[in-house]
């Protein structure tokens, strides 16, 4: 540890540069018995027998998780301890609404497929109360009360993947296809989804205002949409490859960005983002048209929607244009590609970033994460430069972190992305916040608990968290800060 206590010391530590915890709804709320949330997709997709057959999920089931539902106060005095300033959760919108909001009407404008207009009203958002889940409604007002009334700072990030069943049933893709998007829960591929999203969107935001700081509209939709429909093997509903699911869920997920965006604003004055994650992407031998054609899909497609208006298609619209007050920036690795003839016109290269499964050290000799990630945190400063200089946005890195069970890379790992982090302020750059993934071992998604991102272990069974040497180091870091 002498090692670690003299990189400290080493690194300047910016004054205006907050630490904090970054966590989700459904991967870090159920674990105590009266918890559960079986309103979800996930919920659905991974309790599904044949998944669990077939490999598709690992079969842990998220009714074991930590437990913050019910165990928040002892996760927040941790964080206290921690020097935690700024805390990012999860509303899961199926615990808010577990039955559908369809009946609820509010005024909207359709055109063709694009969504340009959704108001929603005091007489709606009544109704809408009347639907709701208020006993759900009330534990999240103690969640968020408990961390407020200590002084700290508050993110709310709506959507983190899952979808009400409602809105979306996972399985059905699997025996019927992804024909007829509105003639069932077809989740992003059907427009009206967006609509309901609005709503939920507004509910949340008239019900929980008072104590938010800053509102976060979704979690890593281009992740999301990839894994869903462009990669199939990574476990996530419906699992099916279909490049057009992608850019219909892609822009249905942008509308319902800008007309939430407009609804928060109206309701609450409060700053407004949305949180993405942007691997560092480089050529394997340099650059090229096939490095920025990776970039802008992976990178900047999203701000590009909501920033200029201007879509995948290159279609420009003006009442997408200007919806973003804050970046959420979560970084992990980098992307390595090379040119390709196939639709994407670029290939991730097995060996480096996240595609270093069952090694020991990337091609590049990079020491590899639990989860076959490859740690890079040069990378982190890289994107944080390029971001600004093409936006000019704050930016809160909302997610930094290692899958790494025995707490051997973890330490150092922290140390060199927030290290890099003061390189990037202090040549201007201007980040607000480095939350760390997170305060204790979640469910990982259809990796279930075998990958440890936490600085606190969790014993499943007796939902007591027990600190790894890193968490001392956040502690150190936050302290000396």
């Amino acid at each position: 540890m002498n090692y670690l206590m003299i990189c400290m010391k080493a690194i300047k530590l910016p004054s205006k540069l907050s630490l904090g915890i970054s966590q989700s709804g459904f991967q870090f709320e159920m674990g105590v018995k009266g918890s559960e949330d079986r309103n979800s997709d996930w919920w659905v997709w991974t309790h599904d027998p044949d998944n669990i057959a077939l490999g598709i999920v690992s079969g842990d089931l998220p009714e074991n998780g930590p437990g913050y539902w019910d165990l928040y106060h002892v996760d927040h005095d941790i964080m206290e301890w921690l020097g935690v300033e700024i805390l990012r959760i999860g509303i899961e919108w199926s615990r808010i609404f577990p039955k559908p909001t369809y009946e609820v009407s509010v005024d909207y404008e359709l055109k063709g497929n694009s969504l340009v207009y959704v108001d929603v009203k005091e007489s709606s958002l009544r109704k809408l109360d009347e639907l709701a889940n208020r006993t759900a409604v009330r534990r999240y007002r103690e969640i968020v009360s408990d961390w407020k009334r200590r002084g700290k700072v508050l993110i709310v990030n709506l959507n983190h993947f899952t979808l009400p069943i409602w809105i979306h049933d996972p399985l059905r893709p699997r025996y019927h296809g992804l024909n007829d998007f509105d003639k069932w829960p077809s989740g992003w591929l059907n427009v009206r989804s967006a609509i309901e999203y609005v709503k939920y969107a507004a509910y949340v935001a008239w019900s929980l205002s008072d104590m938010v700081d800053m509102w976060s509209t979704f979690n890593e939709p281009i992740a999301y949409l990839t894994a869903s429909y462009i990669n199939p093997y990574k476990g996530f509903p419906p699992g099916i490859f279909s490049p057009n699911a992608f850019t219909t869920g892609f822009l249905n997920i942008i509308q319902a960005h800008a007309r939430a965006y407009e609804v928060l604003k109206e309701l609450t004055g409060k700053p407004i983002g949305i949180i993405h994650v942007m691997p560092y992407i480089m050529g394997l031998n340099g650059g090229g048209d096939y490095v920025e054609r990776a970039k802008y899909l992976l990178n900047f497609s999203l701000l590009e929607s909501l920033i200029n208006g201007r879509l995948l298609n290159g279609e420009v619209r003006d009442d997408l244009r200007g919806k973003v007050d804050w970046l959420g920036l979560n970084y992990y690795t980098r992307l390595v590609v090379s040119d390709s003839r196939s639709w994407l016109r670029f290939r991730p290269i097995k060996g480096y970033g996240a595609l270093c499964r069952c090694m020991d050290r990337s091609l590049e000799g990079r020491i590899v994460a639990d989860n076959g990630w490859e740690v890079y945190p040069e990378g982190l400063y890289h994107v944080l430069k390029e971001t600004y200089l093409r936006y000019g946005l704050p930016i809160y890195i909302t997610e930094n972190g290692v899958a790494d069970e025995e707490d051997r890379i973890r330490p150092n790992f922290i140390l060199s992305h927030i290290e890099q982090v003061s390189k990037a302020i202090s040549e201007g750059v201007d980040v607000k916040a480095y939350m760390y993934w997170s305060l204790v071992d979640n469910y990982e998604w259809a990796q279930g608990f075998k990958m440890k991102f936490g600085l606190f272990k969790v014993n499943h069974r007796t939902k007591e968290r027990i600190p790894r040497p890193s968490a001392y180091v956040f502690r150190s870091l936050a302290k000396a800060k």
